[in-house]
């Protein structure tokens, strides 16, 4: 049987990231993020659901949160789920947490923790961030800017 185990978020951080660092010296921090859903119920009524996700990044990518992301900013996460558990030391009881474990973030937008900025992918530095380029083939041009659907298609 098959298993997949990915998870691609995109939202506000909830709090400004902090860095630490592992005896070892490895990087590691821990985001809030709030993801919208926005829609309509049975009425026709607007209905607005917030979603608060836990995210732990490591090793440069938490560094680079630190450095560059603050309260308020929109963020794009790829990861994986992972369920934490504990034993409460109040209680007793056994506990569990289900969080993301990033592994590519994507900064969003110009930053500052302006409200529905531009999803443009900001490249801090073109050697440390995740963003990629089109791949080869690819065309970066505006929808606006391609043919007409008159105009012959050679394939």
């Amino acid at each position: 049987m098959a298993n997949l185990n990915k998870v691609i978020l995109m939202g506000n951080l909830t709090r400004d990231p902090e860095v630490r660092y592992t005896p070892k010296g490895t990087a590691v921090t821990d985001l809030g993020m709030a993801i919208n859903r926005i829609g309509k119920d049975a009425g026709g009524n607007r209905t607005e659901e917030t979603t608060f996700v836990d995210v732990t990044l490591w090793g440069r990518q938490a560094e680079l949160a630190g450095q560059y992301l603050v309260k308020g900013r929109p963020v794009m996460i790829e990861g994986r789920l992972q369920m934490d558990s504990w034993d409460d030391k109040a209680t007793g009881q056994k506990r569990t947490k289900l969080k993301v474990v990033g592994e590519n973030m994507q900064f969003l937008g110009s930053g500052g923790g302006q409200q529905g900025g531009n999803p443009a992918p900001v490249d801090p530095s073109p050697a440390q961030s995740s963003y990629q380029a089109p791949s080869q083939g690819g065309s970066a041009s505006p929808i606006s800017s391609l043919p007409d659907e008159d105009d012959d298609i050679p394939f």
